[in-house]
């Protein structure tokens, strides 16, 4: 078993992941868009980026041992040019087993997601979708955990 390096005070250092940065044109409506999709809350906005987090996490200062149990965000930043090639890194969604999946990718599309075809064929258990901006991610089948 691996053991993580003890810090300074005999503690275990650990980064913990923070947030997930996009490139967009449109930050507030990429933010708002992805917001809705996840039912997340926008934190933090202004010209230079704007933050989205769990609604259930707080956006308020925690101590160390609950900021490590905290999700990641997402940042939306601006870039000049539009989105040209497949990403390289997306984001998995799964619904709960005892949600309706295909009720939850009507959803995303009536928010403004497309369906995108990167190469996956029919048998495959997931869906491929992109946000407004052309950013691809998955729905996964449902699951449990």
């Amino acid at each position: 078993m691996r053991r993580r390096a003890a810090g300074r005070y005999g503690q275990v250092m650990a980064l913990r992941w923070y947030s997930v940065v996009v490139d967009c044109r449109d930050i507030a409506a990429q933010a708002q868009w992805w917001a809705a999709a996840l039912d997340w809350v926008i934190v933090y906005e202004d010209e230079h980026e704007v933050a989205v987090i769990p609604r259930h996490m707080s956006a308020d200062p925690v101590e160390a041992g609950e900021w490590h149990r905290q999700w990641p965000g997402l940042v939306f930043v601006p870039v000049p040019e539009p989105k040209g090639a497949k990403n390289r890194l997306h984001l998995d969604l799964a619904p709960h087993s005892s949600q309706d999946r295909e009720a939850e990718i009507a959803r995303l599309l009536g928010l403004g997601a497309t369906r995108v075809d990167v190469g996956q064929g029919p048998e495959v258990t997931w869906t491929v979708l992109a946000d407004p901006e052309g950013n691809e991610f998955c729905v996964l089948s449902s699951r449990e955990r």
